[in-house]
């Protein structure tokens, strides 16, 4: 068995997250009989928002998280922000599908969401940074 970066794996569950929504949006689409677009019924509109939520922040965090990675993140923050990063759009794809106001899972969902881009987009700066004006010893 091969062992591949940390990121791998977080990138691997949020895949296998993307087509559980992905398959609440077919069975929306069945259940409202919506052949093309979000329709009107809430429970719809709910479920291709929980996708397209999704698919707006999921990639380039994921992005962000193997770039941070390879930038030498050290494998405990890389599994902090990934893990945080799944709990987060669990957290947010079932708040919004209790509800289509604001509810704890989706708030918290995307404020964690919000917070692993902020925190890798800092390091990735900082490392980028560092790298210039640190530079290795010939």
């Amino acid at each position: 068995m091969i062992a591949g970066p940390v990121s791998f794996l977080y990138a691997g569950l949020l895949g296998l997250l993307l087509i559980a929504l992905s398959a609440q949006v077919v069975l929306a689409r069945r259940r409202f009989r919506v052949r093309l677009g979000h329709g009107t019924e809430e429970g719809m509109q709910q479920a291709v928002r929980m996708h397209a939520n999704f698919t707006e922040y999921v990639p380039f965090a994921v992005l962000l998280l193997v770039l941070a990675e390879i930038t030498g993140l050290p494998a405990a923050g890389v599994h902090g922000a990934g893990i945080l990063l799944v709990v987060c759009r669990v957290l947010h794809a079932f708040g919004l599908s209790q509800s289509p106001g604001r509810t704890f899972g989706r708030f918290y969902g995307t404020a964690g969401t919000w917070l692993v881009i902020l925190a890798l987009s800092i390091w990735l700066l900082y490392a980028t940074t560092a790298a210039s004006r640190f530079p290795a010893p010939a």
